[in-house]
């Protein structure tokens, strides 16, 4: 094995190369990409995702130091308000699994506003009330639309406060609104900036910090539950990473991501994951479990892979398993991938993986997104090397790029808006 190891006396739980070994170690799927020197996984295109992918338990641990360590200043600003999430594509699905977790926890109304919305309709989708915080959510924070809708906000909404959660500590988000009493920032480990194309460990780790705005007063709490995480992503990695890579090069043309409440925040990210990093070669879609009958199910094909992201709610499980026995018993779909914490004897058809995860105190829907995003990262992954891509850069054209290409950002007085 090439990777370094850690220094004598380091701890295994928080040292990335040697955990890196381990997953290689125990999973022959890793071992024959990460037994190559550094240069040449870097030059076959995948080196920075693996990493990223695999480094997500222990940057989690950091993340959540990082968070609870503005414990008071964070309860001060999320104190009596409505919070809006905002960020552009990944970003805004980590507010997609923030969303309910938060409104549950804070007894507050959330939001998800994409930050183009913010640019383009501001004041048809801003909630109305004074006491308002928007968190905007980045990986870089150079996207054009990151500064625009903060720009757009402290001009139009002077009575919104603002937090930034991003990775990039050298960002035009994170720079730009330092001296501002009315602005706020929580920086990620430089780590979490993912250098591969796709958001992955950044997406996380931003679902990560998110979950403290409504534990501000049981950090403790908070704490064990993200090491319980880490603990059960250790564990997926390790007992589920080969199999997932089988099923990556089964012949399926499409995939249904399945998830309820944050955990359909999940799904979206995973669709978009399999969509990015297989530059469109494989047509993705998400979709809620009850949303799946009304119309989308006829786009379930013989070569249509269906994911399943299972709460670990008793009544929401239950229409899930409904779903998954209407779509069995139609014959609906190549195969299912389902995921959960402990999956039911009987949910498994021929062909189908089932990732099944012990439960854990502190662990649930909630928090559990996480979890389910890793499980579309690794099939998205896989997948790319299957069909031949460059998981750090599968964009062949460029249509994508890892930050988006600067465009014009247009001031609302010179349209003739208010």
């Amino acid at each position: 094995m090439t990777i370094a190891h850690c220094s004598e006396g380091s701890e295994l739980d928080l040292c990335i190369p040697t955990w890196m070994t381990r997953w290689a170690g125990e999973v022959p799927a890793v071992a024959a990409l990460l037994d190559r020197p550094e240069a040449e996984r870097l030059s076959a295109g995948y080196g920075h995702t693996l990493r990223e992918i695999g480094q997500q338990p222990q940057t989690w641990l950091d993340t959540a130091a990082r968070a609870s360590a503005m414990a008071d200043e964070l309860a001060e600003l999320t104190e009596g308000v409505q919070l809006v999430l905002t960020g552009s594509g990944s970003s805004q699905f980590a507010g997609n699994c923030l969303a309910p977790a938060l409104q549950r926890s804070m007894g507050a109304t959330v939001r998800v506003i994409p930050s183009g919305q913010l640019i383009v309709d501001r004041q048809g989708v801003v909630p109305v009330s004074k006491r308002c915080l928007v968190v905007s959510l980045a990986r870089s924070g150079d996207s054009p639309e990151s500064c625009a809708a903060v720009d757009a906000l402290l001009a139009g909404e002077p009575a919104c406060r603002h937090l930034v959660i991003t990775c990039n500590e050298q960002g035009r988000l994170a720079r730009s609104y330092r001296r501002l009493d009315k602005v706020r920032c929580l920086l990620l480990d430089p780590r979490t900036c993912d250098q591969s194309l796709v958001m992955t460990s950044s997406f996380t780790n931003m679902v990560i910090a998110g979950l403290f705005l409504g534990r501000t007063g049981d950090a403790a709490g908070y704490l064990q539950t993200v090491s319980a995480l880490s603990e059960l992503a250790q564990a997926q990695l390790l007992q589920y990473t080969q199999a997932l890579a089988e099923v990556a090069t089964r012949p399926f043309r499409s995939v249904f991501f399945l998830g309820d409440g944050c955990r359909y925040g999940a799904a979206m990210e995973s669709a978009l994951k399999m969509l990015e990093i297989t530059n469109g070669r494989v047509d993705t879609r998400a979709e809620t479990f009850l949303g799946l009958r009304h119309g989308p199910m006829c786009a379930i094909h013989p070569d249509t892979l269906v994911v399943a992201f299972l709460s670990s709610d008793r009544v929401a499980r239950a229409y899930q398993l409904d779903l998954l026995a209407e779509l069995r018993d139609k014959r609906l779909g190549l195969c299912r991938v389902v995921t959960g914490e402990m999956v039911p004897p009987g949910v498994p058809g021929s062909g189908d993986l089932i990732i099944s995860r012990p439960s854990m105190p502190g662990v649930d829907d909630s928090s559990a997104a996480v979890l389910d995003a890793v499980v579309g990262q690794l099939l998205a992954f896989f997948r790319a090397l299957h069909e031949g891509f460059r998981p750090d850069s599968p964009s062949v054209n460029g249509v994508i790029n890892r930050v988006v290409g600067g465009f014009r950002i247009h001031d609302a007085r010179q349209a003739g808006r208010p």
